[in-house]
């Protein structure tokens, strides 16, 4: 019996329809689906949650944009007549800025990784030791509350983590279908953020048990 569970288990993480942990398996975000396919996962809920997450961005202050679509997104949320300094390492989030006059940009470069199009490796990361920031908005593709903060590179974790120390408060962009979710290579514990900014229902069990403040996107 216990040998055909962890055969469907298998298939089941081979198909990406689940991330296999020790004793068992969680759901797979559909976050780890290509850009492209991602720009159109849940739209409505991105949009929310980037409205929210773009009020944490202060004038004066400096910020970190991490890349992916929930990002691209609170670019967009921004006021055009902003005045802020905004890092990033995702060019398409450099590029959504153009025409946010006020705004300083700095474009972290790197090894381009297609699949939230952002720069890693060794060279972005040695960049990233040189920021000191007040806010880093960090996307990922799982929220889990046993195994935290995940997405599915590792070297796109290590980038998260590396700009993530660089900044004072790390609050996480989670729409709801990345809660209660996991993939392969943890970021950060959630006891290292400030919080997450969710269109989840709050008062959710799932939520609650992530055990950090939450900012809900009405």
């Amino acid at each position: 019996m216990l040998a055909a569970q962890r055969r469907d288990l298998r298939d089941l993480a081979a198909a990406g329809l689940c991330q296999r942990v020790y004793g068992g398996a969680l759901p797979a975000s559909p976050a780890i689906a290509d850009y492209a396919t991602r720009q159109g996962v849940q739209i409505s809920g991105k949009e929310r949650v980037a409205t929210a997450a773009a009020a944490l961005i202060r004038p004066g202050s400096t910020a970190i944009l991490d890349g992916g679509t929930t990002t691209l997104a609170v670019v967009r949320a921004l006021p055009l007549d902003l005045r802020a300094t905004i890092v990033t390492h995702s060019p398409t989030v450099a590029s959504a800025l153009a025409g946010h006059q006020d705004v300083e940009m700095y474009l972290i470069g790197g090894r381009l990784f297609k699949h939230s199009m952002v720069a890693c490796g060794a060279a972005a990361v040695e960049a990233a030791r040189g920021l000191h920031a007040d806010l880093f908005l960090l996307g990922v593709t799982g929220m889990h509350p046993e195994v935290g903060l995940t997405t599915d590179d590792a070297d796109e974790a290590a980038m998260k983590r590396a700009l993530a120390r660089q900044s004072a408060d790390t609050y996480v962009l989670g729409s709801s279908e990345k809660i209660g979710a996991a993939s392969r290579f943890t970021v950060l514990p959630l006891t290292e953020v400030a919080g997450i900014v969710t269109d989840a229902d709050a008062g959710s069990a799932t939520v609650r048990a992530l055990n950090v403040p939450v900012i809900h996107a009405p």
